[in-house]
């Protein structure tokens, strides 16, 4: 089995990081997560693990592909609008280097 990139081994923190900043305050969790958002947390591991372009991913904003169903890429951002803001006070780090992520070029397809 092939060694993960840390490139998207940290795109699966920050994916896990967003979906629990959002679901503890939407849905009053503490430590886990509820099942509706575990499902789209799933969802969207499972679709970071299907890209085409993995350690050379653009954020998905700029990404010519769209892997993710219309229905699960609303869901999603309306996560990452509410959690996006709020990762800079609580996972500084992943936070900053999302935002470099986000100044890649999009790998032709």
């Amino acid at each position: 089995m092939p060694r993960e990139h840390p490139r998207i081994k940290r795109e699966r923190k920050t994916l896990s990081a967003l979906v629990r900043i959002y679901c503890q305050a939407h849905h009053g969790t503490k430590k886990e997560i509820c099942p509706h958002c575990r499902g789209l947390l799933t969802y969207a591991l499972n679709a970071l693990e299907r890209c085409p372009f993995q350690e050379k991913k653009p954020t998905c904003a700029k990404c010519p592909v769209h892997c993710y169903k219309h229905s699960m890429r609303e869901r999603i951002k309306k996560v990452m609008r509410y959690s996006g803001p709020r990762m800079m006070r609580r996972h500084p780090w992943l936070a900053l280097l999302h935002v470099r992520d986000g100044f890649r070029d999009a790998p032709s397809v």
